[in-house]
């Protein structure tokens, strides 16, 4: 307020005059946002630098200016500034005896301010100017902002309420108006009424002290009390209609989030399966890598292949030179290759019979593997035994090479098969690889049905990976045992050399290495089943978590729309009150009618002594029938736009439940 005075005493120097040593006083005094200037004679400059500062002030809030004796140009230099002012709620000019041109000047602020809510013109005389007070009246017509006007002791005629009746049928802001202690009388009390049914805003008209008769003042209570009852089922409307909004509201923000944590859980269940499928990627790379090594073991097995067939073309030459000494033994090794071929059968049966133990139960692959080991000693001390005994046998090579060259071919087209087994593998890995990739894309997208197929999907490639990994285990079985034999068959060829029995022991050194290397092969692949397994579990706790909070969000739905039901019905039991009291007042009218012919009656049978009172009488019967046919239109219109409004509210409720998102994702009750 002090940056106020200082623009206050500047504007009236500015304007050659100096300020008024009360009014800065009290602009110092004051709290802030209010301008209290009552009782103060203010002078046509304080009134210029006043309208000045108003035009553009932003902080005052309340201005008030009763009795400060204002001149005609000072009121009209005030509200031409408050024209443009859109900050000041309440003006206060009482008891300024403000004339023709304050009077226009009120209507123009009327017209230009929309900022202003109360108006205070007690003691004014506005009334005495009837053209200044008919533009003052249109103006209020025009007015979308004002709500409360006291027009207290300003010397209103009837011609100055009828253009205040005109002004309440055009306006719909002003809730109370003041009416008090003016000269309206029977006429202005007339247009008054008249002028109510149209009004839905005005619910506080005082009419105290105007000569106005008792059934008039009745008349202009009743019509007030009908639009504050209006105005407070309005209200309570209003407020439901919030409450309810702001309810549909909450739902919506809460739905949303929900519907973004869902969103968040898949997202993260979607980053899993692509980690897992990078960990099943890496799995088969090292299978690659794996089948590789071997491929490069079998690669130095047939170059060994090859070593051994030229120390066997070297052989030839000396089995010539041996051939007789050989003849007799080519029985012996003849019986001899028949016990190693029916010992090979039935370590094959062997070996299948295994190989279905295997299949059939995986808990005891552990035994099993023990099993296969102390068969392998058995089979190491065979072949030394064996070894033993063709060291007695160096003369049977003839037969051994031709032997050695079907077991080469042999192994040629073991080595072929094992490449097709082992591409064939790699092709049904990458395939379930595959398939395993579009089942986890998939499964983001289906419900609870689709991830339980995925995980009986994971246990089939589970499966189907210890199938291969039992096939691999089988052919590596199948493969050493090859090998040893090839081992064993070259060492009879070469040990006659001391420099290829280190060449041969260094080949079976290798093969226990790749021996090794299977079996790690093998418990990686057991690990990652126990991975796959693990995971399966982890998805399955995942769907059941997922299925419980579908089945927490279906219940709060649920308890959402029993909720909104009960709210839809005490709506419509408070609708079905309001019309039963508007039925008791249409009742009351009945009544009312009824009193009113009975008045006519009466009213027949002494016609001839009160014949001006009768016409006045009929004339209140025709304004009484007039306002019961308008209650009952307005009652009739209410009634309409309670059940519309109901109606709506209803449509707008289950239209809202019914296309929720969440409703839309959950399943059908």
């Amino acid at each position: 307020m002090e940056e106020f005075g200082r623009c206050y005493s500047r504007l009236c120097r500015e304007s050659g005059a100096e300020p008024q040593e009360t009014v800065l006083q009290r602009v110092q005094e004051l709290p802030r946002g209010r301008l209290d200037l009552a009782t103060q004679s203010l002078t046509v400059d304080t009134c210029r630098a006043l309208g000045k500062l108003l035009q553009k002030e932003a902080l005052l809030t309340e201005l008030i200016l009763s009795d400060c004796m204002l001149s005609e140009e000072g009121a009209t230099l005030l509200l031409q500034g408050l024209c443009a002012n859109t900050i000041v709620r309440f003006l206060d000019l009482k008891g300024n005896n403000l004339q023709a041109a304050g009077t226009e000047a009120l209507g123009l602020l009327l017209r230009q301010n929309k900022s202003i809510q109360s108006l205070t013109l007690e003691w004014n005389n506005l009334g005495t100017w009837e053209d200044a007070f008919a533009a003052f009246c249109g103006a209020l017509a025009g007015n979308g902002t004002l709500r409360q006007l006291d027009l207290r002791n300003n010397q209103i005629s009837h011609k100055g309420a009828e253009e205040l009746a005109l002004a309440l049928t055009c306006n719909a802001s002003l809730q109370q108006l003041d009416l008090r202690w003016n000269n309206i009388g029977l006429l202005g009390g007339r247009a008054l009424v008249n002028s109510l049914p149209r009004n839905r805003a005005l619910w506080r008209l005082e009419l105290a002290g105007n000569n106005v008769p008792g059934d008039v003042l009745r008349a202009v209570e009743q019509a007030m009390d009908h639009n504050r009852e209006r105005q407070t089922t309005s209200r309570e409307n209003q407020a439901r209609a919030h409450v309810l909004s702001k309810e549909v509201r909450h739902l919506q923000a809460e739905k949303s989030r929900q519907f973004l944590d869902l969103m968040e859980t898949i997202d993260k269940q979607r980053k899993e399966m692509a980690r897992s499928s990078r960990a099943s990627a890496a799995c088969v790379e090292q299978l690659q890598e794996a089948l590789n090594e071997r491929h490069s073991v079998i690669n130095a097995l047939k170059a060994k292949l090859q070593m051994a067939e030229a120390a066997r073309a070297l052989s030839e030459q000396k089995a010539r030179s041996l051939g007789e000494l050989l003849a007799a033994a080519e029985q012996e090794q003849q019986s001899l290759a028949q016990r190693q071929a029916k010992e090979h059968r039935l370590e094959q049966q062997e070996a299948a019979e295994r190989e279905s133990k295997l299949l059939r139960d995986l808990s005891a692959a552990n035994e099993k593997n023990l099993l296969l080991r102390n068969q392998v000693d058995e089979l190491e001390r065979k072949v030394r035994s064996q070894q033993e005994q063709l060291f007695l046998a160096r003369q049977e090579l003839s037969s051994a090479t031709t032997e050695l060259k079907m077991r080469a071919s042999q192994a040629e087209e073991r080595l072929e098969l094992e490449k097709k087994r082992s591409r064939q593998s790699l092709e049904d890995l990458e395939q379930l690889r595959a398939k395993e990739v579009e089942h986890m894309t998939r499964h983001l997208e289906e419900s609870e049905r689709a991830m339980q197929e995925r995980v009986q999907r994971l246990e089939a490639s589970r499966l189907s990976l210890e199938e291969e990994l039992s096939r691999v285990k089988a052919a590596a079985l199948s493969e050493r045992g090859q090998a040893e034999e090839e081992l064993i068959k070259a060492k009879n060829q070469v040990r006659l050399e001391e420099q290829r029995l280190a060449h041969l022991e260094e080949k079976l050194r290798q093969l226990a290495q790749a021996r090794d290397e299977a079996q790690s092969a093998c418990l990686q692949q057991r690990q990652t089943v126990a991975e796959a397994q693990a995971r399966a579990g982890q998805l399955g706790l995942q769907v059941e978590g997922l299925r419980r909070r579908l089945e927490e969000l279906q219940q709060e739905l649920s308890t959402k729309d029993q909720e909104k039901v009960a709210e839809v019905s005490r709506v419509r039991v408070q609708l079905q009150e309001q019309s039963g009291r508007l039925q008791a007042e249409r009742a009351a009218q009945e009544a009312l009618r009824e009193k009113v012919a009975a008045l006519e009656r009466r009213l027949k049978v002494i016609a001839s002594d009160h014949r001006e009172a009768l016409l006045d009488r009929e004339s209140e019967n025709a304004s009484l029938r007039e306002k019961l046919r308008l209650k009952e239109a307005e009652i009739a219109r209410i009634r309409e736009e309670e059940v519309q409004r109901a109606n709506f509210l209803q449509n707008a409720v289950l239209a809202y439940v019914q296309g929720s998102p969440l409703r839309a994702m959950s399943p059908q009750k």
